[in-house]
């Protein structure tokens, strides 16, 4: 599973030209889901992106969490991030979950998220979506489980 965190002072997804989700101080989060993920790697990330310090503290330093700082999340299904980018021009996502797969883990991940008390957005899974941000830094990390 992958998890593409940008730290964002706001985002927003739109699809057919109306806002589906938005988010004020937090993190747009695009994830990807590979064949062999589960619920229990949905889990790992989604501990990892809500802990994972990349909000400053006090002296600027990187030392506090979504959590920590009360912040928002937007969750946006991207499945690029599956790609093999080894070989050739174009990109391979033979190691991309089926549609069925990659839904329900997007779903599950949202749900354990909203079950922390977090405050989720969320884009449209398989939809043609438009997503523009202000990233915070710029602080930008890929995760990986």
């Amino acid at each position: 599973m992958q998890g593409l965190i940008q730290r964002v002072k706001n985002a927003k997804v739109e699809v057919n030209d109306q806002i589906i989700g938005e988010i004020s101080q937090g993190i747009l989060l695009l994830l990807g889901v590979e064949k062999p993920d589960d619920e229990q790697a949905a889990d790992k990330l989604l501990h990892k992106v809500s802990n994972y310090r990349i909000f400053t503290d006090e002296n600027d330093k990187m030392n506090l969490s979504l959590k920590d700082i009360g912040g928002e999340l937007l969750v946006v299904s991207q499945f690029t991030l599956a790609a093999n980018t080894k070989k050739g021009m174009r990109p391979s996502f033979s190691s991309a979950a089926t549609p069925s797969q990659a839904n329900a883990l997007y779903e599950y991940f949202v749900t354990q998220a909203k079950a922390l008390d977090i405050n989720v957005a969320t884009g449209e899974f398989g939809a043609d979506m438009q997503v523009s941000l202000c990233n915070d830094g710029p602080v930008t990390f890929n995760l990986s489980v």
